[in-house]
């Protein structure tokens, strides 16, 4: 009897078209279209022999996959998650040993046109984009690749890998570099400031995504993109577009670290100068629009404290302050009259004794709340 790939496979392969299709609005009028659409597949429940068929015929929208014998019968293990943005797709691959093509006649059936960046996160990829040359693009050493989908190429992972994919549209890319089809096959490393902080961005982005919200997976997707057509624009100096993509992701590595410890009295401007090594200036100008760094703190902590308020109403206000790291329930209550126009006690009445019937105010401790 001949098998059959698991209902799950079998429904993602049937539902191809929509693979990639960008995020819309259900049927309700009234209903907001998701900002990320995320899906998961994984060849590990279908029969061994049927493992590297099922990862073939699921990336073969776009790809041929060559399938040997010993391959099929070894078994294979391959997963990928998908996450679609507004106006882009990042991939997170992890696979075996395994050979992806993109010929012309591929190129010549289907509509994808993006630009590919590949961010090689562990094993080894080997492309070959010129092939009058054998021209080879190795990502031994971790870095960056880019790929014109309106060129062929040949990438072979001879290893177990994990790979990383930004597909960004045509026209952001032309935009961003000229002559933009000579990236096809480039490799950048991770030997300038830029490209390094690409790297902290990509793999802080790799391990918490599953856990960030999704307006937080969707700015910090985003990001990496911008930064990696940075990196390939502006090779060699920062400038422009490429600067203000290197404050912004800084700026959200400055921000994660305030938020991961407000609760440590010892966080300040200066610590945070310690912890980064930027340059005093560099720092300060990145929080003007919050009327600098030590206001941004005090913020944070004030807004940690209104949840807490609202959330645990077992919890002393005197508690809270000091696990919002103010130094003293008075220093506290100051802090948070002027923040937000009452005394936390009277905030947290106003709220329905704790049960959350009523929100923080979405700006924070930016403007009064309002009942």
């Amino acid at each position: 009897m001949t098998q059959a790939y698991s209902d799950t496979v079998s429904r993602i392969l049937a539902s191809h078209l929509q693979r990639h299709a960008q995020p819309a609005a259900s049927a309700s009028a009234a209903a907001t279209p998701p900002l990320v659409v995320h899906q998961h597949f994984t060849v590990a429940n279908e029969a061994v022999t049927l493992q590297l068929p099922a990862w073939r015929d699921y990336v073969g929208r776009i790809l041929d996959v060559p399938v040997s014998r010993a391959q099929v019968a070894g078994g294979f293990r391959g997963e990928i998650d998908t996450y679609v943005l507004k106006d882009l797709t990042y991939l997170d691959s992890r696979t075996d040993p395994v050979s992806q093509i993109r010929t012309t006649a591929r190129i010549s059936t289907d509509s994808v046109r993006d630009y590919v960046f590949h961010v090689a996160m562990d094993g080894i990829a080997e492309t070959v984009t010129d092939f009058s040359r054998q021209r080879k693009s190795a990502q031994f050493v971790p870095g960056i690749l880019a790929l014109d989908m309106n060129q062929p190429m040949h990438m072979h992972r001879p290893t177990r890998a994990r790979v990383l994919a930004f597909f960004v549209p045509r026209a952001t890319v032309e935009a961003a570099i000229p002559d933009a089809e000579s990236i096809h096959g480039r490799v950048v490393t991770y030997t300038s400031p830029l490209t390094r902080l690409i790297f902290d961005h990509v793999t802080a982005l790799c391990r918490s995504l599953p856990a960030r919200s999704e307006a937080d997976a969707e700015s910090t997707i985003q990001g990496c993109a911008h930064l990696i057509v940075a990196a390939f624009g502006k090779q060699a100096r920062l400038a422009g577009n490429a600067r203000a993509a290197a404050r912004a992701a800084m700026l959200e590595r400055v921000q994660r670290y305030v938020q991961a410890n407000l609760h440590h009295e010892d966080l300040s401007p200066e610590s945070i100068l310690q912890a980064f090594g930027l340059p005093r200036p560099t720092l300060y100008r990145m929080f003007e629009h919050e009327g600098g760094l030590g206001a941004y703190i005090r913020n944070c902590r004030l807004r940690a404290a209104a949840d807490d308020l609202l959330r645990h109403a077992h919890i002393g206000i005197g508690e809270i302050a000091y696990g919002a790291g103010f130094n003293s329930a008075s220093d506290f209550t100051r802090a948070f009259r002027r923040a937000y126009g009452v005394s936390p006690r009277d905030f947290r009445g106003l709220s329905g004794a704790g049960d959350g019937a009523r929100e923080i105010p979405p700006d924070g401790p930016h403007a009064p709340y309002v009942t």
